[in-house]
Parts: structure tokens; C-alpha cells; sequence
């Protein structure tokens, strides 16, 4: 029987992990493709680290930034900063130079810990981002043994600080308590069915809120085990999935995609896996693939870094889902559509997800020294999530980011259903939709297209715009496109949309009006 953690109190992970090693000391928490450590032992390597960081002068608040590799040590650091009070900050391991520089700075941490792989990115950094400490330094299970008393912890307690990617402006910390971890990972316990004797099986980096939810924390919950993968391998995947004996995994994007596409095996069903977190799970092939597979359950779900458990989508075979349906509404939250206006808009109508919480430290604690931002994310007693959906009962339908939606002509534009379009062209390998301010009415915007072809590719704008109008509604046809040769990126290579509303137009923007471009309708 899993652990009762229906008074949010009981909920702090340290002591959820006292728990654990109580009721199943020997049991495997975490493991790795060459090492293993029990609930029982984690605990001794908690306290270990715990100590020596509070030696070092690590208390309560204070931030540890964290620049490693998932490893069994990063889940132990996580525990023991936590057992002191203070914060864990991961950082993208993908970044470098001024994207990593700037990520530790707006962190303030007293220490970075970084491993070995990672050492030459930080050349030059280390009197601006107070002091750093070699994963290879830590303390081994003997040197400090004494435990701590632990300090008067609260469930509601900021424990993490999680970056978002920047895409659409300047990143910010997102502060996660003990409470919106534990809630948000008890949904995916219940989603699969987890309990101990369960392996959970994590292919993402341990700076991706997914990893923790989806993975280790409801491992931890449970007594189950969680492997942690160097990355995802879909030629590896299933040997994996076999030689560890995983029961559960998620995989996010494209990597179920990739999965799908490899060549077909005789074996392929012969797996212990059995229920799996897939995000986005086309409809159309989400049947086949459990057939392929021989898995028993496909969830999906809908959330953000600021609250990870917003909409679900169990795999019941008694339900029927709408087509493309994100799920239903988390029980411990209310959500509405509005309006700019704030106002409730009706089935069938685009508005903004906006939640409020019906108890205390269900959504994150804000972001981290941000006001500016925290007053825009929190207004008329509801948080807003820039995400823009449709409700169809009490089902709910993505349309775009509040920030990518063009409003072309009294029409609302996605700019992701015409990106979707656009990319179908052979020549096309990157596309970015946005909107361009109107000269004729400033609340109004032209729609822009930007564009990277293939290698060796070439494409004139007015066949692209035909192309356009050919296969979507006459209105997704862009007033302007530019071909360049790169498109702004973060480190994670997502495209950075404000990047390119602010660069706006250029000698090189081709202008269908200027063309005399005739649109078909």
C-alpha cells in the first residue's frame, strides 16, 4: 500500500524518503546502467551531503545551482539541500557562455556544484557566480554521518527554482514547493497505478520538471524504482526497457514518434512495459502503437513548469476522448477561459487558461525575484498561463501561446496551424509564424513568415505564398515572408518569436502587396 499523503502537511520530500527507508530499506530507489542504491542507502547519502553542505554554509533559502548529469548524486543533492531548508537550481545542461552565465547569476547561489563533463563551461565565470565545487569533491557515506536535526520545514516551502526556455522573452525562475511536486506527481502515481515493485524508467534531463513528476518523485511516493538514462535512445529504448524491467515511462515530443518509426520487430510486444505518459500521442496512432507494443495504457496530459498538473487524460478503455483532447480539469484547481477583457468566454470560443487554486501551494510560489513578471502573470485572483484553449464541455483543446496568436483581420490566426502547413514543403526546413503590427490599426497585425530551406534549396516567396494558399484557409496566406539562413534559438533550439517581432521588417521581407500577390479564396 502507498504512502497516505492526503494531508498536505505529511507532505515534505525528506521525510517521505525517511518513510520510505523505514518500509522498504533494501529495496532499489535509484538506479543507473552501472550503479544502484537502495532507499535505505539514499537516506545515509542524504544525510552525508546534508551535513557537508551545511557545513559549507548552505541554510535555509539559500540556492544551490546544480550543472550535472543525471546521476544518482543530483537526486541526492535535490534531498539534502531540501532537508537544510534551502533550494536546488538546476541549470540546462545545454547551455554555454552567456546563456549559462546569465542562468547562474539571476540564481544568486551560494555554490554551484557542476561534474566533470561540464567544468570548462564555467572557464572565467567563477568570480562572478560565487564559489563552485567539483561533483568529484563530494563526501562519501562515512565522512560526515551525523544527521541533522531537521529544521521546521513547510509543506508550502520553495525547494526548487526551475528555469524556463525563454522562447518568448527573458527566462524566469519558477518556484516549485514541496507541496506542488508531491500533488503533481501523486496524479501520475494514480494515472498509472504505480506502486512498489513498479520501475519507472526517466530518458529526460533532470532540469526538465517532467523528469521529477513523471519519474523520480512518484518512484519515491511509492517505494518503487526509477532508472535514470544518460538520454533517449530510440535504438536503445526497448533493450532498455527490458534489461531493467521497466513498467512505466513517459517520453515527450517526438521521441514516441521516433519509437513508432522504427523498423517493425517480431518482438516488439514482448516488453514489460505497461502504462506510459506520451505527450503529444497523435489519436490516430495511439491505438496501433499499444497493439504494436503490447502496452496497456497511453495517458496524456497538459500543464507548465508553474503548475505541471493542469489537465488529464487517462487511458480508459470504458472512456471515448474527443479527437485531440488535452483532458479534464485537475481536481484541486479551478480553471475558466477568459477573454483580454477578464471575462468568461463560452464553448466553442478561444480564451486564455486561467487557474485558481482551491487550496493553498497548489500552484508555484511565483517566480523568482520577478515582480514585474509575477504581476503579469497574476491578475483578477487567477493565475494566466498564456496558453490560449478551446472548450468543447468539459473537454479542452489547445490552440497556441496567447503570446503567438496573430489577430489578422477581426480573425484569430494560430500561428502553429499555419507553421504546420508551411512546414509540409519539401524546402522548408524551419518556420516561424508571427504577427507584424498593422499600420492601419495598431490592435490589428499583419501576418509575417519566416523561413530556413533546405540545404541546396530554392523557393520563390510567391510560390510559397500559393503553396499557402492552396492548402489553408485563404486568410493564413502571409502579407510578408523573408527567407534567412537561421532562425534566433535558445540553447534547446527552440525558436525565440520576440526575437523576430523585434527585428521585424527588412529590406529582405518580401511584401505581397508591394507583389501584387492576388489571394484565392
Amino acid at each position: 500500500m502507498n504512502l497516505d499523503l492526503s494531508a498536505p502537511e505529511s507532505r515534505l520530500l525528506g521525510r517521505v524518503l525517511n518513510q520510505q527507508a523505514a518500509r522498504y530499506p533494501t529495496a532499489c530507489f535509484i538506479k543507473t546502467e552501472d550503479s544502484a542504491i537502495s532507499y535505505e542507502q539514499m537516506q545515509a547519502l542524504v544525510r552525508c551531503y546534508a551535513r557537508w553542505l551545511n557545513q559549507r554554509g548552505v541554510g535555509r533559502e539559500d540556492r544551490v545551482c546544480l550543472l550535472m548529469s543525471s546521476s544518482i548524486d543530483y537526486v541526492a543533492l535535490t534531498l539534502a539541500v531540501n532537508s537544510l531548508g534551502a533550494i536546488w537550481v538546476p541549470v540546462n545542461t545545454d547551455y554555454k557562455g552567456d546563456w549559462l552565465l546569465g542562468t547562474l547569476r539571476d540564481s544568486a547561489p551560494l555554490l554551484t556544484i557542476v561534474s566533470s563533463d561540464f567544468e570548462d563551461r564555467l572557464a572565467g565565470f567563477h568570480d562572478r557566480i560565487g564559489e563552485v565545487i567539483s561533483a568529484q569533491s563530494l563526501p562519501v557515506v562515512g565522512e560526515f554521518d551525523e544527521p541533522l536535526p531537521e529544521p521546521d520545514l513547510y509543506y508550502g516551502d520553495t525547494v526548487s527554482v526551475m528555469w524556463t526556455s525563454g522562447t518568448t522573452g527573458t527566462a524566469k525562475g519558477v518556484m516549485q514547493s514541496h507541496n506542488t511536486w508531491i500533488r503533481s506527481a501523486l496524479s501520475s502515481v494514480a494515472m498509472g497505478e504505480i506502486a512498489h515493485g513498479d520501475t519507472m524508467f526517466n530518458v529526460l534531463p533532470l532540469h526538465n520538471s517532467a523528469a521529477w513528476v513523471s519519474n523520480i518523485y512518484p518512484a519515491l511516493l511509492t517505494g518503487a524504482t526509477c532508472f535514470l538514462a544518460k538520454a533517449f535512445s530510440a535504438g536503445r529504448f526497448w533493450q532498455q526497457v527490458r534489461e531493467h524491467g521497466v513498467t512505466h515511462t513517459l517520453t515527450l515530443g517526438a521521441m514516441h514518434m521516433f519509437l513508432w518509426d522504427m523498423p517493425v520487430k517480431d518482438d516488439d510486444a514482448d516488453n514489460p512495459l505497461r502504462s506510459v505518459n506520451m505527450v503529444p500521442m497523435p489519436d490516430s496512432v495511439r491505438g496501433p502503437f499499444k497493439k504494436r507494443f503490447g502496452i496497456d495504457a497511453i495517458h496524456q496530459g497538459f500543464g507548465q513548469s508553474e503548475i505541471m498538473y493542469l489537465l488529464r487524460r487517462r487511458d480508459d478503455d470504458q472512456a471515448e476522448w474527443p479527437e485531440n483532447s488535452l483532458g479534464v480539469s485537475a481536481e484541486d484547481i479551478e480553471i475558466c477561459l477568459l477573454d483580454d477583457e477578464c471575462a468568461e468566454v463560452g464553448d466553442g470560443v478561444v480564451g486564455e487558461l486561467c487557474v485558481k487554486e482551491k487550496a493553498p501551494h497548489v500552484l508555484f510560489n511565483g517566480y523568482f525575484r520577478n515582480e514585474a513578471a509575477n504581476a503579469n502573470a497574476f491578475k483578477g485572483g487567477w493565475y494566466h498561463t498564456g496558453d490560449l484553449l478551446r472548450r468543447e464541455g468539459s473537454h479542452y483543446f489547445f490552440v497556441d501561446r496567447k503570446s503567438d496568436l496573430i489577430r489578422y483581420k477581426g480573425r484569430s490566426v494560430s500561428s502553429l496551424a499555419l507553421e504546420s502547413v508551411v512546414l509540409k514543403h519539401p524546402a522548408i526546413t524551419q518556420a516561424a509564424a508571427f504577427g507584424i503590427t498593422s499600420a492601419e490599426l495598431e490592435s490589428e497585425h499583419e501576418i509575417m513568415l519566416a523561413v530556413v530551406l533546405g540545404d541546396g534549396m530554392e523557393l520563390d516567396e510567391a510560390v510559397l505564398a500559393r503553396y499557402i494558399n492552396d492548402n489553408a484557409p485563404y486568410y493564413f496566406v502571409p502579407r510578408y515572408i523573408e527567407i534567412m539562413a537561421e532562425l534566433p534559438l535558445t540553447p534547446t533550439q527552440k525558436i525565440q518569436k520576440h526575437k523576430l517581432r523585434e527585428r521585424g521588417l527588412t529590406p529582405d521581407s518580401w511584401d505581397a502587396v508591394s507583389a501584387g500577390f492576388e489571394i484565392e479564396r
